[in-house]
């Protein structure tokens, strides 16, 4: 039985729709939840497959309009259960949590350089930090790195809404007849999806060449492609990557139960 806490199970679902990685482009994200409105249809469900952090200028913007969609998703009266509406954790709100604990890491300095390669630097800034601080306290030790943190986790308190919405994500999502599978960048397909650990972020790079069923499951979708191969379907595999963050649009796919692709939305 997996955990609720972790993976959200979507019961019930027409249709479903899937919304790839918008790094901090809030504005591509409103356009694309007007375009969506008067798609939606009666028993469709709709998951954000991770990275509303990280790369874009417009991070506390971009949870902002999360927080009001979701509002207004859920008091349509169609509405069933607590997952017709889920967020997922992608690498760039695991990045972040990790960033909020770095006083425990052995190596504390070279795992923030790590994490500002790939990304973080936007929301340090996004949250009122800078990295150079990060690596000044890093230099002077435990003590200074908590204090650092602290104040970084205080400024995202501050903020309506946003801890608890990081609070409530999700590490996957999958139907209730186990047909689809929805993850922010990758799976290891040599173990279980509760064994996944790591590689629901990091796994990316393999996630083109699986070329059998995982778990049962009919078809798996993303939000991330680190490789940045844009939207692609394959028999098994949907990346619904559109390149929002670096210079593409943002994506949304709809997606019938067997896992078709029945509509898009570019934004």
């Amino acid at each position: 039985m997996l955990d609720a806490e972790i993976f959200a199970k979507i019961c019930g679902a027409g249709r479903i729709w899937t919304v790839g990685s918008i790094h901090g482009e809030s504005n591509r994200l409103q356009a694309l939840h007007a375009s969506l409105i008067p798609r939606l249809e009666s028993g469709d469900r709709l998951v954000y497959l991770g990275n509303y952090l990280g790369h874009g200028a417009k991070i506390p913007e971009t949870i902002r309009e999360l927080l009001r969609f979701r509002r207004v998703f859920l008091a349509r009266p169609i509405f069933t259960g607590v997952n017709d509406f889920v967020l997922l954790r992608g690498c760039q709100e695991e990045m972040w949590q990790r960033v909020l604990q770095l006083q425990f890491a052995i190596n504390p300095a070279e795992v923030l350089e790590w994490m500002v390669e790939r990304g973080l630097e936007a929301t340090l800034k996004a949250y009122s930090g800078a990295a150079e601080e990060g690596f000044e306290s890093a230099r002077e030790g435990p003590l200074a790195l908590t204090q650092w943190t602290t104040r970084l986790r205080d400024t995202m308190r501050e903020a309506p809404g946003h801890m608890s919405l990081m609070s409530a994500l999700k590490r996957a999502a999958f139907t209730e007849d186990e047909t689809l599978l929805f993850v922010n960048t990758g799976v290891d397909v040599s173990v279980s999806l509760a064994e996944q650990n790591d590689s629901f972020w990091w796994a990316g790079h393999s996630f083109k060449n699986i070329d059998r069923p995982f778990a049962g499951y009919r078809r798996l979708i993303r939000g991330y492609d680190p490789d940045h191969g844009g939207f692609t379907e394959r028999p098994l595999t949907l990346t619904v990557d559109g390149g929002c963050g670096f210079g593409g649009p943002l994506v949304a796919a709809c997606l019938a139960p067997d896992g078709s692709v029945v509509d898009r939305i570019e934004a």
